[in-house]
């Protein structure tokens, strides 16, 4: 017997609104955390201005990856119950669980870097993807029949 899967409608003005909550959030993040992340990745405050790498391609690079990872915790939430502000956190945190940490982790170890920055970015993608949850699972399209 085949498998039928619900139905998934995204809300794109909840994903965009998600993508541009985590992309606010990181920059107050790293902000934040800004010297010892770099500390943490070998540079300095001065190394960021010699970089020559486009402030505008970082930022939708980072929006549009917010996009991407705000798509998939809003299939997940749907593909496996209610969309709810509580099950999107529970489906982000799951998946940040499955997915991001897993590959941090790996990725932290054989580049033998510090506990604390690999706490800084995962707190951060915690946080954000949490965060992208909640606004993706609690935000409800109206039905066509109601507006106008």
């Amino acid at each position: 017997m085949p498998m039928v899967s619900p139905p998934v409608r995204h809300n794109y003005l909840a994903i965009a609104a998600a993508a541009m909550a985590s992309f606010v959030f990181e920059a107050v993040w790293y902000s934040v955390f800004l010297r010892a992340w770099l500390r943490g990745i070998g540079h300095d405050p001065a190394w960021l201005g010699r970089t020559g790498v486009s402030l505008g391609a970082q930022c939708i690079t980072a929006l549009l990856a917010a996009a991407l990872i705000a798509i998939c915790i809003s299939s997940f939430t749907q593909l496996t119950g209610a969309l709810t502000a509580v099950r999107g956190m529970k489906v982000a945190a799951s998946l940040w669980l499955g997915c991001v940490l897993t590959t941090w982790a790996t990725e932290n170890v054989f580049e033998v870097r510090s506990y604390q920055l690999f706490a800084i970015n995962l707190g951060f993608w915690l946080l954000t993807m949490v965060l992208m949850g909640a606004i993706v699972g609690a935000w409800k399209k109206q039905p066509a029949a109601n507006r106008e």
